[in-house]
């Protein structure tokens, strides 16, 4: 891939990334969005590490100010527990290319295993940085129990969609960008 596309894609998946976080249902705790869809594409489509870039540059962009997180923008975004599943975006959109990069056949079973293993990474990434932050940082204590319901029983299910219909996606839409 030229630079100039590749560089091109990376802010495409930047901007959808961002656009995702305002496509959300409003769910306890953690609101459901559609930037792990995005994400997840992101690194199936451009692979490890251009996907990651892509995350990466949001992830900055929301850091420095810009309002692209579901909740707003800044620095302080750190001390929010659910800044933990925008971490795990990066490193889930790793594992998703990687996998991806790897396969064999590109099939919807193998492209479904990218996004379950990136969606188990991200979720595990997410519920941890949240028990740590309410817990240890923000006083605002949460057990493990109320942390597995409402950040994961409550909010996975939306998630799982998304990685089928990821699947399905870029089944059809990788053959077109090659």
């Amino acid at each position: 891939m030229s630079k100039t596309k590749t560089l091109i894609y990376c802010g495409l998946f930047t901007a959808l990334i961002a656009a995702g976080a305002f496509i959300k249902i409003p769910v306890p705790v953690v609101p459901f969005t559609l930037q792990f869809l995005f994400t997840m594409l992101a690194g199936l489509l451009l692979g490890s590490k251009r996907g990651t870039i892509s995350v990466a540059a949001y992830m900055i962009l929301g850091l420095i100010g810009l309002p692209i997180f579901s909740e707003g923008g800044g620095l302080w975004y750190v001390f929010k527990p659910s800044f933990g599943y925008i971490i795990g975006f990066c490193i889930g959109t790793y594992v998703t290319g990687l996998i991806a990069e790897r396969m064999k056949e590109k099939t919807i079973p193998h492209y479904l295993f990218a996004n379950f293993t990136g969606l188990l990474i991200v979720y595990g990434v997410g519920m941890i940085y949240y028990y740590v932050i309410c817990n240890y940082v923000i006083n605002t204590p949460i057990g493990v129990w109320p942390l597995i319901l409402y950040c994961f029983i409550l909010a996975v299910p939306g998630d799982v969609c998304l990685c089928i219909l990821a699947a399905f996606l870029i089944k059809r839409i990788k053959p077109l960008l090659d």
